[in-house]
This record gives C-alpha cells, structure tokens and sequence, in this order.
C-alpha cells in the first residue's frame, strides 16, 4: 500500500486529531479574567450547553475559579428550581432555570437521574452550592449527592440504623472550613417497647446524633440531642449553621428555632420574632437575600414573612411581607393527591415561601400543585405557567452550578 492509499485510509481520523489541534478560538484569546466574567453571567443551561462544544471550552467551563465565581454570583441571578414529584409511584425529578432565556424558562425539563434504578423512592434532604443531597424514602437507608447538571453522583457510606427510628436530615456547608457535612439525628424506640401504647402519635424517646463530613469513609456519632425537631428535612443554611424547628413536649411547651452549627457541631437556641404564629405548627423556615426568615400562616389564609436582618440578634427580627389570601386558578381542580405526597407536605399548608425573585417578587408555592409570583409593591399575585409542569410536586430552590466535590470520596 503506498502512502497516499495510507493517506486516505487515515484521513478522517488525521482530520479529527487536526481539529482537536486547531488554533485558539476568539473565546480563548480573551483575557481570563473577562472570559470569566462572560460565563459567569450565563444561565446553568446554558454553561452547561458551552462546555460540549469541544474540549477547550470544557476545560474553561471546569475551571475551578469559574466554578466559585458562578456560585459566587447566583444571588444576584434569578433561581432555579428543582421539582420533585412523587407521582406516577417513581419518584421524579425537573427543573426550570428562572434565569434562562424568556422562552426556555417557560419550560420545565426532567432529570433522569442515573442512580433511578438503585433507589426509586427518595426524599430531597436539601440543596447547597449546586449539590443536591437525596436520601432513600423506601428502606431509609441509602443517601446520595448528586449534581443534576454535571450528572456526578456520589453514594455515601451507610450510617448505623434501629428497628424503630424517626430520622431528621440536614446537609449543609461551612464557609470557614470549606466542609459539607450530612447531620442525621436519629429517634428510636427502645427494646421494651414505646412506652406509650395508646399515645396517637409514636414517641421515640430515645435520640442520637451522626454526622458525616464528605470525604470521610463512616459517620460518626455526637451522643444525644435535647430536642424534638419536626421532621422535615433541614429548612434554611445561614451562616454555615442549618436550622430546624422543635415539636413541643412537656418540659418545653413552646416551639423553638435551633441551629446546628457545621463548624463546631453543636446545637444552639436562635431567638424568634415576637409574633403568635411561631408556637403553632403552621409555619416554615426560608432564606431570604442571605437572612433567616420565617413564614408564618396566617387566620383566613393570610401569610407573614419574618426576617432576622442581622443573625442571631432577637431585635433585629421585621415583618417584612404581609401576604393576603390568594387561591389559583390552578387549583380549582381536586385531582387525587398522592399518599406520599400528601404525607410529606409541609403540615397542609396552602401555602410555602420559597425565596425573592430579581425583582422583588416573592415566590410562592401553593398546595404543591402552583407556583405564583406575588408583587409586594401593588399587593398582586400572578400564577407562574410553565410548559410540562408535573400535577403534584415540591419545590427545592437550587443554585445551578458545575460545582463538585474536591475530595478523596470520588475515588
């Protein structure tokens, strides 16, 4: 074979390694700091399409101070949410990119996530910088982080488990010492039995605290927690702290805001606003622009918004919103309502405050079947229609990232 038939023969592939070795694109003669500041701005779907491209992009979308910067600047960009519907029986997952295009988030798109088949039924622990951590609501007993948008994935080590247990989960990031941490507080029953037999809801009088910092091969354990936290998973990160609400008992009638604080892993008491609401059931955590906040409902489906202007600090609590009564559209129709979905809802309220939207509308989520902005300034609310909204589902505000974990768990 001569070497032109050679030449021919190797054509397409001496074609694809000259493509691979082409001269720099317009993009990679800028200066990094101003290609940085482009990709910064971009929408998650976006930067997500702009490293496919070809290899150079990639490796400037994975750029590690690129990654920090986008995170860095998702507060001043406009959310983007993940759905997650526990109806059809698997469980699912969307979301929709409020920062996208006018046209692209309108629509709402699946992620399929590529653990599905290792555990179909799962709960949303929480997001934090990109990550989403997952926990299995089937066996209780798998947990997963997971970046919808890089599709990496992690399953993390199995912590100890009782006949008889109500589990608490929180997940989270310190900013000091740059750690995500799972906290998994634990109630079980012991050996003899509840001790309340006619009680109308089981008591776990027993608790323990574990925790596991990424990268670590097993949990640990902290001992006991003094308080009953309502089982939700863990509402707001402040401060590198999470924060949960305590059910009432005997000794301590009244409902408490706690903190568990990442750094120094203890619980600590967070003072409340003075307002009534907060010793009912009927309210839930949020963070606004940075601040701890609390969302109270109201008598005749009326909804306050609490913020702590300034962490940890009683005074500084203002009702900031002062939402009226609202039912959508959307909810005229009774569809039936799932079990689980119904068993995981946030103690039938109407309605959830989810975060602020760039221009000062407040996001809401109604009975987990309608989102609908609501305008504090003209007091107006308008339903958020979207294209392939699933009929039931709840909503986790996600910051879309490339972000992933430095540690030795990915080998």
């Amino acid at each position: 074979m001569n070497s032109l038939d050679t030449e021919k023969k190797h054509g397409k592939k001496r074609k694809i390694n000259l493509e691979d070795e082409q001269s720099p694109t317009g993009m990679e003669l800028l200066p990094q700091d101003i290609i940085h500041d482009i990709l910064s701005r971009l929408p998650i779907t976006s930067l997500v399409q702009f490293k496919s491209v070809c290899k150079s992009w990639r490796a400037l979308a994975q750029d590690p101070h690129l990654v920090n910067l986008y995170l860095s600047s998702t507060s001043k960009k406009d959310p983007c949410l993940i759905l997650h519907s526990d109806f059809p029986i698997r469980n699912h997952l969307y979301f929709v990119d409020f920062a996208a295009h006018e046209e692209e988030k309108k629509k709402v798109k699946r992620i399929h996530a590529p653990f599905s088949c290792k555990m179909p039924e799962f709960d949303v622990v929480g997001s934090c910088n990109g990550l989403l951590c997952l926990s299995d609501s089937l066996y209780h007993d798998a947990l997963y982080v997971y970046n919808p948008f890089t599709c990496n994935y992690i399953e993390l080590p199995k912590s100890v488990n009782y006949p008889e247990q109500e589990v608490v989960l929180g997940f989270g990031f310190h900013p000091k010492t740059k750690e995500y941490k799972i906290v998994r507080i634990v109630y079980y029953r012991n050996s003899h039995g509840s001790g309340y037999p006619r009680a109308r809801r089981i008591m776990y009088p027993q608790s323990e605290v574990q925790i596991l910092t990424l990268g670590s091969p097993e949990w640990r354990r902290l001992g006991k927690v003094s308080y009953q936290l309502v089982r939700r998973s863990s509402e707001a990160l402040v401060n590198g702290r999470l924060h949960f609400v305590s059910r009432p008992c005997r000794y301590k009638p009244a409902r408490r805001l706690i903190s568990f604080d990442l750094a120094d892993e203890q619980f600590r008491e967070v003072p409340k606003p003075d307002c009534g609401g907060l010793n009912r059931c009927n309210y839930h955590l949020v963070v606004l622009r940075g601040c701890l906040s609390a969302a109270v409902y109201c008598n005749y489906g009326r909804l306050e918004i609490w913020v702590m202007k300034e962490y940890n600090v009683k005074e500084s609590w203002v009702k900031e919103y002062n939402i009226g009564a609202y039912m959508p559209k959307g909810l005229k129709q009774s569809p039936d309502r799932p079990f689980k979905m119904w068993k995981n809802s946030s103690n039938g309220k109407v309605v959830r405050a989810l975060c602020l939207l760039r221009n000062g509308e407040v996001l809401l989520e109604y009975k987990s079947r309608v989102l609908v902005c609501y305008d504090p300034k003209q007091g107006k609310f308008q339903e958020v229609l979207l294209q392939g909204m699933p009929n039931w589902f709840q909503t986790v505000v996600h910051a879309g990232s490339l972000n992933w974990i430095d540690s030795a768990i990915d080998a």
